[in-house]
């Protein structure tokens, strides 16, 4: 399968100025910005910066990025699940994962992640992959936001229905193990029957996996 990329710009007008949400772009693109020093919701922005270099040359990595001028401000990754977690089990090559997105406290609530999502599935190409997102509680600023766990949902809700991800069952551990915990998806409309259909089993590993069990008794 051919990772084709093409970069699509959208300017939009926030309280604190004019931005630009754009890509995805290659590492010598983002290299021509300055990361901000607030993008540390993953590690510090230096490390950040680095591992987002690194994604944008993977063959299907894709970095979105919302600017200024000349200042990254935001950022949604798009890349093939980490190799020692349940989604890369069947080695899916048309599914990809949203693995991180992230914008600066003072432009926060101008919909620049919403943008961000929006302008990743400007391209017609990501109609040929199933877009995952997992999301953990644990993982979200409930402090900064003073938001409950379900405050929150509804907002991440809202934010990953930009792109067209939405809520999707599944017996992985990790994701039922909080009712607030859940897996979004996005299936392209070019995705194969077989994929959508290995995608379900993956979902529901436990069940293949005790129904397997059944029979072979």
């Amino acid at each position: 399968m051919d990772h084709i990329k093409t970069s699509y710009s959208e300017s939009r007008n926030t309280p604190n100025g004019p931005i630009t949400i754009e890509g995805p772009l290659p590492s010598s693109e983002l290299k021509k910005y300055h990361f901000h020093e607030d993008l540390t919701a993953f590690r510090p922005a230096p490390k950040q910066f680095e591992a987002i270099l690194g994604i944008a040359d993977f063959t299907e990595g894709r970095i979105i990025v919302a600017r200024t001028e000349d200042t990254i401000v935001g950022y949604v990754t798009y890349l093939h699940p980490d190799p020692l977690e349940r989604w890369s089990k069947f080695n899916m090559e048309d599914l990809i994962e949203l693995g991180a997105v992230e914008v600066i406290p003072a432009f926060r609530g101008a919909k620049i992640a919403s943008g961000l999502l929006e302008v990743s599935m400007m391209d017609d190409y990501m109609e040929n992959y199933i877009v995952i997102s997992t999301e953990y509680y644990w993982h979200w600023d409930l402090d900064a936001t003073r938001l409950s766990v379900w405050d929150y949902r509804k907002v991440m809700e809202k934010m990953m229905a930009a792109g067209g991800l939405l809520p999707a069952p599944t017996d992985d551990p990790e994701i039922i193990s909080h009712p607030a915990n859940c897996l979004m998806v996005r299936i392209g409309k070019n995705v194969p029957e077989e994929s959508v259909a290995r995608f379900d089993k993956l979902r529901f590993l436990q069940r293949h996996k005790y129904r397997n069990m059944r029979e072979g008794l």
